[in-house]
């Protein structure tokens, strides 16, 4: 594999590119960016994100030329961004949206959706490239966007709404992931991880198996957001992705773990939980210090600190709880059903306490039906 000499581009595991901002440039509004498999995709994505930040830190010129033609992709999406309508997003769905214009930039930014270049044929073409480059996932996601900035170039009047090349492509999303963990496994990751000095992530896999909070979630939980006493104890949270309020109940055994790492890492500024440089844990290196944990424990084991909240679940629907008090808990919508619940059920603690009370029903008959 060749080198290439991008700023702020690194790879990490041997083999995933990634382009990584400085904290000013975090500051400034630029966030890590997961380009890819190391090989020439992921360099252009990075020399692209790079770019990017070198026009910002250098201004713009009053009479410097346009980025993109008149009448472009790339024109249209640079006013969505000027609008309301996109600051109003959420900073993750936002993220969602660059991370796809990176791809989708270089291909059709300067053209017109109206271009003839811009067909059934090549969306195909390019959506099978990112297929085969990056992943099924990251196509699937490449074209969710397309069809949301079509939609989004209609409003401005620069096609027809139902003109949309990628209407003629099926796309298929990735299936979906399965995979669950064990109270017990998730006991053995926290000791595991502790004793190996990961002392922010023993706590962070305690957190996520009780609150059945996302990782994004995890990331941004505070001292101030903690309410109650003593064993009572909870996060009162607005969930990352959907802005929902989210209460985290945890265990005893759980608030042991949390008050032995704040006697020895006090956090009362900023997020909690913290990799062993003492840094805030951010959405790469919590993932990595995971799997780095879990193979030493779990050798060729894929499951992700992500499907704990999934496991959470699959105990409390087993322990009988029903649809709207699993949503209470998670703080989501978890079916179509349960839209209705999510608008005139809000979250309350007595809901996920229930939640919390199926889970242990939900473990035991597990643990039976296990045992045969």
């Amino acid at each position: 594999m060749g080198k290439v000499d991008i700023p702020y581009y690194v790879v990490k595991k041997g083999k995933y590119g990634y382009w990584q901002p400085t904290k000013p440039m975090r500051d400034a509004g630029f966030a890590a960016v997961r380009c890819g498999l190391d090989g020439a995709a992921a360099w252009a994505v990075a020399a692209e994100w790079n770019e990017r930040w070198q026009r910002h830190r250098a201004g713009k010129a009053q009479d410097a030329p346009p980025e993109f033609p008149a009448g472009s992709l790339g024109e249209a999406f640079n006013r969505y961004r000027a609008t309301v309508e996109w600051t109003a997003k959420k900073p993750r769905t936002r993220e969602e949206w660059e991370r796809a214009w990176a791809r989708i930039k270089p291909v059709f930014g300067d053209l017109a959706p109206t271009d003839p270049e811009v067909s059934l044929e090549t969306l195909s073409r390019f959506r099978q490239m990112v297929a085969n480059n990056v992943s099924l996932r990251e196509a699937h996601r490449v074209i969710k966007i397309w069809r949301a900035l079509w939609n989004v170039c209609s409003a401005l009047q620069y096609c027809h709404g139902k003109a949309d090349p990628s209407s003629g492509i099926r796309n298929r999303a990735p299936k979906a992931r399965q995979a669950s963990w064990r109270e017990g496994e998730a006991v053995r990751q926290a000791k595991h991880a502790w004793r190996k000095g990961y002392r922010g992530l023993a706590v962070s896999i305690a957190i996520a198996w009780d609150t059945q909070f996302s990782p994004v979630d995890l990331r941004q939980l505070t001292i101030a957001a903690m309410k109650g006493s003593d064993h009572s104890r909870y996060f009162d949270i607005g969930r990352a992705k959907s802005g929902r309020d989210a209460l985290g109940t945890m265990s005893r055994r759980t608030l042991r773990l949390l008050d032995a790492y704040l006697k020895l890492e006090p956090c009362e500024v900023g997020a909690i939980l913290r990799n062993r440089s003492g840094a805030v844990y951010s959405r790469f290196t919590m993932p990595d210090d995971f799997r780095t944990v879990c193979e030493s424990l779990f050798p060729g084991d894929r499951r992700t600190l992500a499907d704990m909240r999934r496991s959470g679940a699959i105990e409390a629907m087993a322990g009988g709880a029903l649809a709207g008090t699993v949503s209470a808990k998670m703080a989501n919508t978890i079916d179509t059903s349960n839209a209705l619940h999510a608008t005139y059920q809000p979250v309350d603690l007595a809901s996920v306490r229930s939640a919390d009370a199926a889970r242990r029903l939900g473990r035991k008959r597990i643990r039976e039906n296990e045992k045969g």
